[in-house]
Parts: C-alpha cells; structure tokens; sequence
C-alpha cells in the first residue's frame, strides 16, 4: 500500500486542482485516494470505516461545489479524512490526532475548508442553515450543504433544523449519507423507514414493471434505469422529507461518481431546499473493514494486509470493561436494573449485557435528551435505570437532567465514561466540566473512584441510593487494582487517608490518587482519597485541614467550578482558613494529544504534582527525619 505511486492524488493540492482532472479520472482518483487513506490510518491509528465509506462522495462534493466559497458542513466530523486530504493536507496525515497535528474532526482553526467544528452529531443541518441565510442576507450566491448520517438524523436537533428549513428560501443542500450504521448499528422508527423506503412492494413493483414495458423499447429502457438509479425516491408517493418542505431526491449510489456528479450538478440549479439521499458502504473498498466496519470504526495502527491482531500480551482491563461486568453481574443480583444508552454500546461496554438482558437493555439511537428523560419515566415505575453515557454526551441533555430526573429526586444511575482527558479525540470529546456542571444541581451526587475495584464498588453505591448520581471514570485502564467479585459498595459520601505524612495534605479526587500518592512519597505530605466530588466528606475535610498547614486538591476536570471549588465552599462555610492550592485542567480548551503528555502539560502527572506543591508551599514541607 505504502508503495502506491498516488500519481493523479499527487497532485491535488486543493480542490480547484481537482476540478481540473477529467471526469473519467475520478473513479481512479478515488481509488488512490482510498488506498492513501487506508496506508495513512494503518500508520496513525483514527477513523477508518466512516472514511472509507465517504470517499466518492467527497470526490464529488468537491468537484461539483466552489469550496470553499461553497460551505460544507459535515456532520460528526469522523469522516472527513478525504476531505482533509483533498484540501491541502494530505502530506500531514502523519501527524492526525497527534499533539501539534491534524484534528481528527473538522476545525475552523485548521483550514478554511473546515467551514463549521463538528466532533458531536446532528448539528449540521442546523449550522449549514444558518450559512444558507446568512448568504441570502448578504445577497451572495454561494451554496451550504450538510452531510449527516443515518444515524444522526435520529437526533431532535436535526429534526428542529428540518422544521426551520423547510420553509426558507435559500441554498440549502442536506446530504443524508445512509450508511445503515452509525458507530452501533442503527435502530429506531426512522432506520425502519429508511430500509422500507429501499425495499418496499410499492418500489420493487414500480421497478419490474418499468423492465417489462420498456424493455423492447431500448432507449427508453435505458432512461427507466435512469429513473431506478439517480430518482428511486420519486417512486415513493410521499417521503418524510417532503413533508418537511425539501425537495427529495435519492435514493442513490454514494459510491458511483456517474451518478453522483450529474446528480449534484442538477440540484445546483434548483431552487429552494433540497434533500439527497445517497447510499454508502462503511468500510468500502477495504474487505475487512466491509466485514467488521464497528471493529474498523476507530482502530489503532495495524498493518493493512494483515488487519487488526489480537496483541500478544493481554491488556489491562478498562473503566469501561469495569462498568460493563458490573451492570451484567447488578442485573444478575437485581430484576429492576434496566441499562440505557445512546448509541454507544460497543463505546460504553455494554455489548454482554445486551446479550444477556436484551429485554432490559434500550439503545435510543443518538438521542441523550431522549436517554435521560427516559430514563426517569422508568424510574418513577419503580425501575432502577442506569444510563451509560460519555460525560460529554451528558453536556447534551443537561436541561433534561435537571427537569426531569433532579427536580423529582428520582433513582437514576449516570456511568460517565470518558471522564476527564481523552487522547486523540481532543477538545470536543474530553470530559472536562462535569464536576462542575453536576454539583450544582440539587439532588444530584458525583463519585470518583480512584482505581478499577473502587469504580465497581461506587457503581454499586450509586446504584443503592434512591436520588440520582453520577460515577465518572476515564477512557482506558487504571492503576491495575484487582476487583472484588461480591457487589458490595463503599460507604456514601465518605473518603479516607491513604498516606499519613507532614504539613501539607494533598486532596485527590479520582484517578489522579496515584500519581498524588507518588508526589506524596516525594515529599512526605499526607494523600487523601476524596471518593466524591459531592456530597464532600466534609468531616474528614475539617479534620486534614486542622491537622496540616495547607492543603492542595487535584482533579482530571476542569478547575473553575470543580472538586477544588467546592473544598474551598466547604472550608468557608465553616469559617475555617487555611491555604488551598488548586490543580486540574486551566481554562482553556486542550487539543488532541497522547492522554500521559497531555496530563503533564498540565501538570497533573507524579512530577508536575510534585513541582507544583513545592513550588507553592517549598517552606512547608516537612521531610522524613533521617537517622544518623
């Protein structure tokens, strides 16, 4: 792969550079352009299958669009290598999702073809939207198109964009790129609809017959399969999206450029909003990726005539498997445990449950208002919901939090995966602020365990409370700790000292014990294991801070508002003053990057706590009495 000539791709160094390539090359532009993308990903590790399904229709966007005085808005953002490539980047794919390099997501700050950030999904249609109007009020023919998946269009957001849409007048383009998949398969009414509208009586009927008459009539023969591959919608009496007040389109191949480009060209000229419906294949043009395309969606490096290998030594079990066993082993124990999540079983380990308890378990679809909301119609039937979801998923449904599961007290269950830094995905995927977002709303608790046994220990807490709490947990594995096998939990709100030592007592809260523990050994100061963010273990609080002479909290969340924060309430809430030195994540925004650099750039790594505590309190330390 890596020995490929790239001859044509070579020399797109933009998009204006593609459309001076003859349209019979573009089939083999593509080509190249896959196989490029293949060898790229092999060596970086990102987004495959997502990509490799979006390759004709890039190809086609841009060839057909003015971009970027055309705006392109590409929903969720994992499938933009090609884009990327195409626009002026292809000699930095080295560096994707690596401190200092690509984003793997569009981002505005990267290039101007990257016209909106996307890494979350569904909000294209609204942003593409505004672009449409904004060019009608500035009197400007440019045009804005969206592509969104299948499974994003599941999403309300979408939904409301459609409403508003429908009933302007500008040049608006929604590209629903149905790919029968989004990171899970699809589920829900519209997937149905979707695969109906594809196979239904009405169509296939429509379609034998248009043969039979038309076949001794050749030319017109031709023009039906015209009809049947570039117009298949029209066939439908009524879509959807008609009655949203676009004009449908579709279904059509998103893998063949001959239908792709005189259709998109035909849609430059009408008018009003327009909806195409093209279909695409995860994992095209790659055999393995075609056959496993949840197991290529965001593989690490692998050599691509092999394809992904098991590793030879067995790796550390994760959060997210921690979580995974405890909800089989609680439902196990408990008949009113349902698990919820939004999309993500494959993300939030929830694959063995759903084999075991496929009657308690409920994939929503990309939809974590719905999730919540729910969720707490479950819980006030005297079920136990817990709602497995990424703590910036959560970000999505916070009105729905606070409205309909807070408010009313009820007993639901939030398992944060992703809490704090994540690598490669950055800014858009690290779950920064929901210590902050989450202790103030009444009601509501946030543990943080420290290891893998305590994060199965403080689901099993979590899970006996009857009002809503959230266990948050990083992506990866922990410190190696062993798990109990019983479902005993840990005692509610309560922390304790891991590490007696002198002057200064370190507050930790969350994984972040262990590289405080060794900054503790450093400098002989006490380590305290918080457990939870709120409620605080107020008691033991007052107690370390009237033995010591200072105290420091570290958190992996955002220090505005966080864990930190609400030490500092406590201690002045009972008129008590010592120094507090807060460490976590600064305010700002921190870029993709390997999760260990990125913890030391922040100084939140053993030998960052360590410089941080000297550096503040150096005349405080006390060190270990040495004999003589």
């Amino acid at each position: 792969m890596s020995n490929h000539t790239y001859s044509l791709l070579r020399t797109i160094d933009d998009p204006s550079d593609l459309r001076q390539i003859p349209r019979e090359q573009l089939k083999q532009l593509s080509g190249e352009l896959r196989d490029y993308l293949i060898d790229s990903v092999s060596k970086t590790g990102g987004h495959l299958s997502s990509n490799l399904g979006t390759v004709e229709l890039t190809v086609a966007l841009h060839y057909v669009f003015n971009t970027p005085e055309d705006r392109l808005v590409w929903d969720v953002g994992h499938q933009t290598y090609p884009h990327k490539i195409l626009t002026g980047r292809r000699d930095r794919m080295d560096t994707l999702r690596q401190l200092g390099g690509l984003s793997g997501f569009p981002q505005r700050a990267e290039s101007e073809y990257d016209t909106f950030g996307t890494a979350h999904s569904s909000t294209s249609i609204s942003a593409a939207l505004g672009m449409a109007m904004a060019a009608r009020i500035q009197g400007e023919g440019r045009h804005a198109v969206a592509i969104i998946g299948d499974g994003a269009l599941t999403a309300g957001m979408a939904f409301e964009a459609l409403n508003n849409a429908g009933v302007e007048d500008c040049k608006l383009l929604v590209i629903l790129n149905d790919n029968d998949m989004s990171i899970s398969p699809p589920v829900g009414a519209l997937n149905r609809y979707l695969a109906q509208l594809m196979s239904g009586r009405f169509y296939a009927a429509a379609k034998n017959v248009g043969k039979t008459v038309l076949k001794g009539a050749p030319p017109l023969f031709e023009l039906a399969k015209r009809i049947e591959e570039h117009a298949k919608g029209m066939i439908v009496p009524a879509t959807l999206f008609e009655q949203f007040g676009f004009n449908y389109i579709g279904p059509i191949d998103g893998h063949d450029l001959d239908s792709l480009i005189p259709t998109l060209e035909n849609i430059k000229l009408l008018k009003g909003p327009q909806f195409l419906h093209v279909v695409t294949k995860k994992g095209q043009g790659y055999k393995l990726a075609e056959a496993d395309p949840v197991a290529y969606h965001g593989p690490g490096k692998f050599d691509p005539s092999i394809g992904l290998q098991k590793p030879q030594i067995a790796p550390k079990t994760t959060f997210t498997q921690v979580f995974g066993q405890w909800l089989c082993d609680m439902a196990a124990a408990d008949k009113r445990l349902v698990g919820i999540t939004p999309a993500m079983r494959e993300g939030s380990g929830m694959v063995e449950f759903e084999q075991k308890f496929p009657e308690r378990y409920f994939d929503v679809g990309i939809a974590e208002q719905h999730a919540v909301t729910f969720a707490g119609g479950l819980a006030t039937e005297g079920l136990k919901p817990v709602v497995a979801i990424y703590s910036t998923f959560l970000q999505r449904a916070y009105d729905q939090l606070i409205h309909d599961v807070a408010i009313q007290n009820l007993p639901v269950v939030f398992a944060l995966d992703r809490a704090g830094l994540v690598g490669a995905d950055g800014a858009t995927h690290a779950g920064a602020y929901d210590i902050p977002y989450l202790r103030c709303i009444p009601n509501m608790s946030v543990a943080c365990p420290a290891d893998e046994n305590e994060c199965r220990q403080l689901l099993s807490t979590a899970f006996a409370q009857n009002h809503p709490v959230a266990v948050r947990y990083p992506r990866g594995a922990g410190a190696g700790v062993a798990q109990q096998a019983s479902l005993e939990g840990l005692p509610f709100g309560k922390g304790e000292v891991r590490r007696n030592g002198r002057g200064i007592a370190v507050l930790a809260f969350g994984t972040l014990l262990y590289p405080a523990l060794t900054a503790g050994e450093a400098l002989n100061v006490t380590v305290v294991n918080m457990r939870w963010a709120k409620p605080l273990d107020v008691e033991l609080l007052l107690q370390v801070a009237g033995d010591h002479d200072a105290l420091v909290t570290v958190e992996e969340g955002a220090v505005m508002g966080g864990a930190g924060s609400a030490v500092l309430e406590a201690l002045h809430a009972a008129g008590v003053a010592v120094p507090v030195l807060q460490l976590g994540l600064r305010d700002t925004f921190i870029e993709h990057g390997d999760p260990a650099r990125l913890l030391s750039m922040q100084g939140l790594d053993a030998a960052g706590i360590q410089a941080s505590i000297a550096q503040r309190f150096g005349a405080l330390l006390k060190p270990i009495a040495r004999a003589a």
